[in-house]
């Protein structure tokens, strides 16, 4: 697998300057809009202290929050690859470490949602016991180290195997290229399959018990399985980063003459697409959230209409 975790752009391939300006305007407004929609969730979660003493919500926007850092990284790199096309080692490695780390979160912090959501649903008497707010952060910590231990390695090992020379070398940025080592490759292999497995067996785990286990007729529990269904449906294009080579190089064979826009359509359905679900699977369905949603955007319509 020589793949990234970052989208590998197209950089300065011979398209027309019309359809370059269009994709870079796209990416744009889409790392605008989810940016402004996830900014908003924000602003009400930290608003509002119903929000802020509720695991499930405190889950919820640290996945926001990872979903901007890694839209607004990815949207910087992919404008930078037709634009500057070439940047230092050291911006370039503080770019991907952040993204990395974002792009590791996602499917873990989603992971957990699942599992919460199976407390909530299967065992309810001992929600309160087991999802704390103190649990909680340790969670995300304990996200965070995951992540760290899985993408600093490719530091370490680059700095004491490349020679001086190439930290002061300007190259096109993504994964690949800031940490070439062929031993790093392998290692992501490994960690990558081990993730699918681990993170795919408690999505399926915790959907077919809350199945099972929640009454038919229940509404909480059909609602819970149609959000593990979409947590199902987010990891499913998250991961898809894991198995990249394999299905860009397959598209290539079927499409060799489009392969810059394969890039560009794996890039917007994988590291796109999946950030705009979060809103929906707990800001958008959740009623609570929706209700003190639309009473900020009306406080706020209303203020602006008072000002004029």
């Amino acid at each position: 697998m020589n793949s990234t975790d970052i989208p590998k752009f197209p950089g300065r391939s011979p398209e027309p300057f019309s359809k370059a300006l269009a994709k870079n305007l796209l990416v744009f407004l889409l790392g605008v809009s989810i940016t402004c929609i996830n900014s908003s969730f924000i602003h009400v979660f930290s608003k509002h202290q119903i929000f802020y003493l509720n695991p499930r919500y405190i889950l919820f926007i640290h996945l926001v929050l990872n979903d901007m850092i890694h839209v607004m990284l990815t949207v910087i790199l992919f404008i930078i690859s037709y634009t500057l096309y070439k940047i230092s080692f050291s911006i370039c490695c503080v770019m991907v470490l952040i993204t990395l780390f974002a792009t590791e979160n996602t499917p873990l912090n989603v992971a957990c949602m699942a599992i919460e959501c199976y407390v909530a649903i299967c065992l309810p008497l001992r929600h309160s016991r087991i999802c704390t707010i103190k649990k909680t952060l340790m969670l995300i910590g304990l996200i965070w180290v995951t992540s760290m231990s899985v993408v600093l390695p490719d530091l370490f090992v680059t700095l004491a195997t490349q020679p001086l020379d190439f930290f002061h070398s300007r190259f096109a940025c993504n994964r690949q290229t800031a940490f070439p080592n062929l031993v790093l490759t392998k290692k992501r292999d490994i960690i990558h399959s081990m993730f699918l497995v681990i993170i795919w067996f408690t999505i399926f785990y915790t959907y077919f018990r809350i199945l099972f286990t929640a009454r038919a007729a229940s509404k909480d529990s059909k609602k819970a399985r149609n959000t593990i269904i979409l947590h199902g449906f987010q990891v499913l294009l998250c991961m898809a980063t894991y198995v990249r080579p394999q299905l860009v190089d397959t598209l290539r064979r079927w499409f060799l003459l489009n392969y810059v826009e394969i890039l560009f359509a794996f890039y917007v359905i994988v590291h796109i697409l999946p950030r705009c679900i979060s809103p929906m699977v707990y800001g958008i369905r959740d009623e609570t959230f929706r209700k003190y949603l639309k009473k900020n955007l009306l406080c706020n319509y209303s203020s602006t209409k008072s000002i004029r």
